[in-house]
């Protein structure tokens, strides 16, 4: 009699246990406080995606968590990786669906429905410096191609959805690092490779090319490709549009001496995001311009460095409410060569996405250029706060829940969106 009612036991809760699974229509990744990894919760929306399935992004629910079917495969891969999540109903998928379909509060759900292309422009050689991008995205487990000024210059982008570029100086003053490291082995090998190059594509300045790179990017965009750049990629890709056709380099860099009127030659009419910026006319400055709010402008330390995210429309305003998802409202700043953008040089139609309203900065922006978008983001490394030449990469082992690091995988995903429609 006990081996029967032993039996019975174990069949009535495998029977509870395939019920359960029956029932268990859905998979949520909340993105809140209550994820162990959010970085790592991105890479698993993007590898669900590469299954064949659709994701749905609930925006503003829960700090933008992911929801999709449920397969066991999933929930496997959810394990491995070690990401929290919450095997749900249908009825419970449609009461959430319900919640934010509601008019009266600020969500939506965005669609994911494709897997995004993504390409970083960086050099193929070793730099001294680490790239963020680059770091999440490997420890994300998004796969992403490496390009630089060949791909570019022989129209590989129209194969990529999304583009990031690494710490770059468009302007061709090789980061403006001279004073500092201008004997350095990796400088020579790197100031060689760029004239080759330039060389090969019929430039006789790195200028010239770097000025060509720039242009192509920005026709990648205006066909609708995604833009994202940090730290000085971001402000000398607009340095090198406004300054077309204008000699800014001084003899170091290029063989002959600067325009002494390049300032009042410079057009503000082709930029992304700023106008009326004064170069940097200092071949030995750390700086290209004033567009960066420097250091010793800032009167703030590691302690007191933070940066505000505003709150946007789901509904009404869903592309930079998908860009500020997160789980904190405040995210730590960080320094770069390019650590902020001072608002008065923003251009009137560029959105704000982060600001520390107090010292008048930006720290994240968002626009549209053509069919295209694009988003800067001051700073190098959002988890090292200064983040030296020659010093190891992050670990982002140590960050799983990175609120500054999520900001850029908010981008990544950002291509594979679109409006989800309700059923009437």
């Amino acid at each position: 009699m006990k081996r029967y009612f032993l039996l019975f036991t174990s069949l009535f809760w495998l029977g509870l246990g395939s019920m359960a699974q029956l029932l268990a229509s859905a998979i949520l990744v909340p993105m809140d406080n209550t994820q162990k990894n959010h970085l790592k919760s991105y890479g698993i929306a993007y590898w669900v995606l590469k299954q064949g399935s659709e994701v749905d992004w609930l925006l503003n629910y829960r700090g933008g968590s992911f929801m999709f079917t449920y397969q066991q495969s999933f929930e496997n891969e959810l394990i491995v990786r070690g990401i929290s999540y919450q095997v749900i109903s249908d009825a419970q998928a449609a009461q959430i669906k319900a919640e934010i379909s509601n008019p009266d509060v600020n969500m939506d759900a965005m669609r994911l429905d494709k897997i995004p292309k993504i390409a970083v422009y960086s050099p193929k050689t070793k730099q001294p410096w680490d790239d963020a991008v680059t770091l999440v995205l490997t420890y994300a487990e998004i796969p992403y191609d490496v390009i630089f000024d060949d791909e570019v210059m022989l129209d590989k982008l129209p194969e990529y959805d999304w583009l990031h570029l690494h710490h770059e100086d468009f302007t061709g003053q090789y980061g403006k690092f001279y004073a500092n490291y201008r004997n350095h082995s990796w400088y020579i090998k790197q100031q060689e490779e760029f004239e080759t190059t330039a060389r090969k594509f019929g430039f006789a300045k790195v200028s010239q090319l770097k000025l060509a790179v720039v242009k192509k990017i920005s026709q990648f965009c205006a066909n609708g490709g995604f833009l994202f750049a940090m730290c000085s990629a971001a402000d000398t890709y607009d340095i090198a549009l406004a300054a077309d056709g204008v000699d800014i380099c001084e003899s170091m860099y290029d063989g002959d001496g600067a325009d002494p009127n390049a300032q009042s030659k410079l057009n503000f009419e082709p930029t992304f995001a700023f106008r009326d910026f004064i170069i940097s006319k200092n071949p030995y400055e750390y700086e290209y311009s004033n567009i960066d709010n420097q250091q010793i402008d800032r009167g703030l330390s590691e302690n007191n460095d933070f940066f505000t995210l505003f709150t946007f429309s789901a509904k009404w305003d869903p592309i930079p409410t998908m860009l500020t998802q997160n789980h904190l409202s405040a995210v730590k700043g960080f320094l770069g060569q390019t650590t902020a953008f001072k608002k008065k040089l923003i251009k009137p139609d560029v959105v704000v996405m982060g600001e520390n309203k107090k010292i008048d900065e930006a720290r994240y922006i968002h626009g549209i250029f053509g069919k295209g978008f694009w988003t800067f983001y001051g700073g190098h490394d959002p988890e090292d706060y200064q983040h030296l030449v020659g010093e190891d990469p992050t670990d982002l082992a140590l960050y799983p829940n990175s609120a500054g690091y999520r900001l850029i995988l908010n981008n990544v995903l950002f291509p594979a969106a679109r409006k989800k429609k309700q059923k009437t």
